[in-house]
């Protein structure tokens, strides 16, 4: 019966030249987009070799001691809010020069949990505040921007829920700013719960990739950066020279990031440094986040990217800012790439299309560029690098499952549809003992993004068997990605979500 249906099927392809023709180019822009994008692997793989033979960043000492604001945003925060609390406490400054607001916007039990903290640390000497808003106006940009109106600190420390910052932090950061055109200090992500599961370590592989290459090897090749929203540290006066937190975008750090660079602050990069967080151990708490960095860097994108081109600065970094701003646009087309791949299988047998093919297969090195990116990213912080990069291509099918679920993010920038701020819930898991199952904050009810992902799954699968029923041995690795990629995330979709909804029945 599949035999005969893929005849059927190959007949009729045959016969429409038309949809044979529309197909070859639709899928020649789609892969031309995915190449331009994954090629750019290469271009960083090349400036991270090229800075390879410049000296470490010197870290000056620690000889002034300015009074510092920590600001920590929060909603509905109880499994960690008392634990970053406590972290921030442990810095080693000196309590005079150090203010703390809890920015808390939450609407549970967190607020009671918030309150008895802060009043512990304030009979210990503290200037601790518990901040309160009437509304949630902003959101996280508004909870800060509120926050900063009132804050008697020169430089203002940022910290989300899910982080343990390491005592050293100020000390290891503030030395920088005595460069008065320093208006940010950025902190590399360290991952709490790395090992926790195949989910945490493939997010531990992205996370890397982007810390490791791009944040470390754009700010020392003189392109622009971000702050990336937490672990971080802010001079004052360069968020109001800024224009102060705008909550248009939902991702507010990469706006504000922008903002102040075109305004000629200088960013420092610290990949020595880090900020211990805790990774999303659900899938479903995961693509929240996805779907919020995703939907509000292409806001950001068109919101700025005119103004960076109008910018006297480099053509370079007006190139390589556009590729930063940009690059989630790949998602759609991931998609489109892998549906068109199953037709493709069935033009390819009809014959008369050898030139177009043969071009086709140079496309295949921007998974090379990518390949390169990654593990550069393992072996220069990571001694067991070599069993790292072994999750690559889980990455890779990773990135093809969770399309779905950004390009939705995509669309809705694109067409300037407003969402309001969607947190990512964190559990308090630091080791494989941690569960997150039985606990507040799951999400229980199952997105329409999963029946599309089961779906494509399932017309993935029948990619595979047509390549192996045509003998195109060559195209199965593809179409494999494809296939457990979508298989693997609306899988982990529906057994997330029905098994604490079991749990919370049973």
């Amino acid at each position: 019966m599949t035999i005969a249906y893929l005849m059927l099927l190959r007949q009729e392809f045959l016969e429409n030249d038309l949809f044979t023709d529309f197909v070859l180019y639709l899928y020649f822009i789609s892969l031309l987009i995915l190449f331009t994008f994954g090629a750019h692997g290469f271009v960083m793989v090349y400036h991270y070799l090229r800075q390879q033979r410049r000296d470490v960043l010197f870290q000056p000492p620690l000889t002034d001691t300015p009074v510092v604001t920590v600001q920590l945003p929060v909603y509905n925060e109880f499994y960690v809010v008392g634990r970053l609390i406590e972290a921030v406490c442990a810095l080693d400054y000196p309590k005079e020069k150090l203010e703390i607001q809890v920015l808390d916007d939450s609407t549970d039990e967190t607020v009671d949990v918030v309150h008895r903290t802060v009043e512990e640390f304030k009979t210990l000497g503290y200037d601790i505040k518990h901040v309160r808003r009437t509304n949630r106006s902003g959101y996280k940009a508004g909870a800060l921007k509120e926050g900063l109106a009132h804050a008697r600190g020169e430089f203002l420390a940022i910290f989300d829920a899910d982080f343990v910052p390491n005592p050293d932090f100020l000390e290891k950061t503030i030395p920088h700013f005595a460069d008065a055109n320093v208006g940010l200090v950025q902190t590399r992500w360290e991952h709490l719960n790395g090992e926790y599961s195949l989910l945490t370590r493939t997010q531990a592989l992205a996370l890397d990739g982007h810390f490791v290459m791009e944040q470390n090897i754009r700010n020392r090749a003189g392109f622009f950066i971000n702050f990336n929203g937490t672990g971080g540290i802010w001079r004052k006066d360069a968020i109001l020279d800024a224009g102060n937190w705008h909550s248009d975008t939902l991702t507010e750090d990469l706006d504000l990031s922008y903002r102040a660079q075109l305004k000629g602050w200088r960013f420092v990069y610290l990949n020595d440094v880090t900020s211990p967080a805790e990774l999303p151990a659900e899938v479903n708490a995961l693509k929240s986040q996805q779907f919020r960095w995703t939907k509000g860097a292409i806001e950001t994108a068109r919101k700025i990217l005119p103004e960076v081109w109008k910018a006297d600065m480099p053509v370079r970094v007006k190139i390589h800012s556009t590729f930063h701003l940009t690059n989630n646009i790949v998602f759609p087309f991931i998609i489109l790439a892998g549906v068109l791949n199953v037709p493709l299988i069935f033009i390819k047998n009809q014959g008369g299309h050898e030139a177009y093919f043969a071009l086709m297969s140079v496309f295949v090195l921007a998974f090379i560029g990518s390949f390169l990116f990654y593990m550069y990213s393992q072996k220069e912080v990571y001694t067991d690098w070599r069993r790292r990069i072994l999750l690559f291509p889980l990455f890779m099918a990773g990135s093809m499952g969770f399309a779905v679920n950004n390009s939705r993010a995509v669309f809705e920038a694109l067409f300037k549809k407003k969402s309001e701020f969607v947190r990512t819930p964190k559990y308090n898991i630091t080791d494989k003992d941690g569960s997150w199952s039985e606990k507040k904050y799951v999400k229980k009810k199952m997105d329409w993004v999963v029946y599309v992902e089961v779906l494509l799954a399932v017309y993935c699968f029948f990619g595979v068997v047509s390549s192996l029923y045509y003998q195109e041995f060559a195209a199965v690795p593809f179409q494999m990605l494809y296939f457990l990629g979508f298989s693997f995330v609306s899988w982990l979709s529906i057994k997330h979500a029905y098994g604490s909804r079991k749990l919370k029945h049973g």
